[in-house]
């Protein structure tokens, strides 16, 4: 029987890789560590003590019309279209400890991918000597900046939540003037905590998760960008034993002001919401659980940011084997 708790994990897994970046207004080159959507079901539930794999594919296509700016790589630029395609590997390991009555774990994501951005104009690219043009394009395979998670969770009957903390370390693959980039080159940290309330008896999950991003300057365009809220909502129903189908809500505010010398787009603060659906099925292969999952999302309420469509698709599954045995709150009775 493939039992609940491989949907723990998949939760997870998810919670501690909020690093994919989608551009868009407000921040930097619109870069965000949050997306949203991607801490949905089972949030708040940490896994059994073992070594854990998750691999999520972004598809994300948006645009910025009407003549509104953003700023990429030091670059003023307007009429943008986004289209990108990547991968975001995530491993994770759950200490067999518990520290202050709760399961730790602490983990690692490296996003790589082809993000494709193409202007109708550029305004201004001071920096690099380049004055008004039209059409600019670029789409390369590039490395993002990796992330490095720790978090703490605790289980009281069918009620679990965690806290965690995310830190995206400026060591990817950036090149100022290109508009083709996963790095973020700042430092970028958000602090979250997210709760769950599952019925193991009717299938029944209700998920929830709050952080708080904070951004640094990025030293090579003296650009700072300002920090913001975000919030997860998800409802998630088991059809049968393998297969849960869900609804999906996230939203983005921005709190504070973007910044610095090299800011030539004024304080925008960035804000969206979206929605979507969501649908899991577990299999198992090689006597290992496997997790499969499909987001979509939609951003429907849009403000200083393109508007665009959000499709996440995520494996997950134990290293080393089968997993340990789940908890009694966690698993499963069909």
């Amino acid at each position: 029987m493939i039992n609940r708790r491989h949907e723990a994990c998949l939760g997870f897994l998810g919670l501690i890789c909020g690093l994919a970046s989608v551009p868009a207004l407000g921040t930097e080159g619109g870069a965000s560590l949050y997306l949203p959507g991607l801490r949905g079901p089972l949030a708040g539930i940490v896994p059994p003590p073992g070594f854990y794999f998750s691999n999520d594919f972004l598809a994300y296509s948006g645009e910025l019309s009407g003549g509104r700016r953003i700023q990429i790589g030091g670059a003023v630029l307007a009429d943008v279209e986004v289209e990108i395609r990547a991968d975001f590997l995530t491993a994770t390991w759950v200490f067999p400890l518990e520290a202050l009555g709760g399961r730790m774990a602490i983990g690692a994501s490296l996003p790589l991918g082809v993000p494709r951005v193409s202007a109708g104009v550029l305004i201004e690219a001071p920096r690099l000597g380049r004055a008004f043009a039209f059409s600019q394009r670029d789409a390369s395979f590039v490395l993002g900046d990796p992330v490095v998670s720790g978090i703490l969770g605790w289980d009281a009957g069918k009620f679990h939540w965690s806290l965690g903390a995310s830190v995206s370390v400026p060591a990817g693959g950036y090149e100022e003037g290109e508009l083709s980039n996963l790095a973020f080159n700042r430092w970028v940290g958000d602090l979250f905590a997210a709760a769950t309330w599952f019925d193991p008896e009717i299938g029944l999950d209700l998920s929830g998760a709050v952080g708080l991003e904070i951004n640094g300057e990025n030293p090579d365009t003296d650009y700072r960008s300002g920090n913001a809220f975000h919030l997860d909502l998800a409802i998630t129903k088991n059809l049968t034993k393998e297969l849960s189908v869900g609804v999906l809500a996230g939203y983005y505010d921005q709190v504070s002001e973007d910044r610095g010398e090299g800011n030539r787009i004024g304080p925008f603060k960035g804000r969206v919401t979206a929605v979507g659906a969501s649908a899991t099925y577990n299999v198992t292969v090689a006597g290992t659980p496997v997790t499969t999952r499909l987001k979509v999302l939609r951003e429907v309420d849009v403000e200083n940011r393109p508007q665009g469509t959000i499709g996440l698709f995520t494996v997950a599954f134990p290293l080393g084997g089968p997993a340990p045995p789940a908890q009694e709150p966690i698993r499963a009775r069909y």
